[in-house]
């Protein structure tokens, strides 16, 4: 009962957005009394905190199997960047940035998490892309992974991009395509070309 729970609430959290669910709305979908899931999580808190737990860790294990296929490192930021859209349901209800504003000690632990599954995942795709000759050899490793990071984070400011402007799926797509045409070679802009041609067909 406690997976069932936790796998509805990540399903309207990332729909409706943290703040906007209730323990009522939660118990009402399931079909079951809000006492049942009180006997799992103790308040609201702890099931936010389980429920962002779950994802993170779902979504951390999506991007290690993704990155075990050993494709070119271009088209794994973007099979990345497919999956990471899918999980998180195209952001529809801003979840991060209500996860920021409500229950701001998840956020900060759950963001120290993704910086560092981010920055092992970055830093090893710009070391294979400079030895297979796609990104420029004098890139500053440590600073191209951190900016990474970092404006990936603020695409979620709702205040910066707002959603009714920049719909996330084009903003991931927007800001991946800029972020690679600042580090790719010759050799890598012809790679990133032919995928952003064949995702436009």
């Amino acid at each position: 009962m406690k997976e069932k729970i936790l796998d509805k609430a990540i399903d309207m959290f990332l729909n409706l957005g943290f703040k906007s669910v209730t323990m009522d709305d939660l118990a009402n979908e399931i079909g079951i009394s809000k006492k049942t899931i009180y006997t799992h999580f103790e308040n609201k808190t702890k099931l936010v905190e389980a429920s962002t737990n779950q994802l993170f860790c779902s979504i951390s294990q999506g991007i290690d199997h993704i990155c075990s296929w050993h494709k070119n490192p271009i088209e794994e930021l973007y099979e990345i960047k497919k999956f990471v859209m899918v999980h998180l349901k195209d952001e529809k209800s801003s979840p991060q940035y209500q996860l920021q504003k409500y229950y701001p000690k998840i956020y900060g632990s759950m963001r120290t998490r993704q910086y560092e599954v981010m920055q092992e995942c970055v830093v090893s795709n710009v070391k294979r892309g400079i030895d297979q000759g796609i990104y420029r050899e004098n890139l500053n490793i440590d600073f191209v992974s951190r900016i990474y990071f970092a404006g990936g984070t603020s695409l979620k400011d709702r205040t910066l991009f707002p959603v009714d402007k920049f719909p996330a799926t084009e903003l991931m797509d927007n800001y991946l395509e800029y972020h690679l045409r600042g580090i790719v070679t010759p050799k890598g802009r012809k790679i990133l070309n032919s995928i952003i041609n064949s995702n436009q067909e």
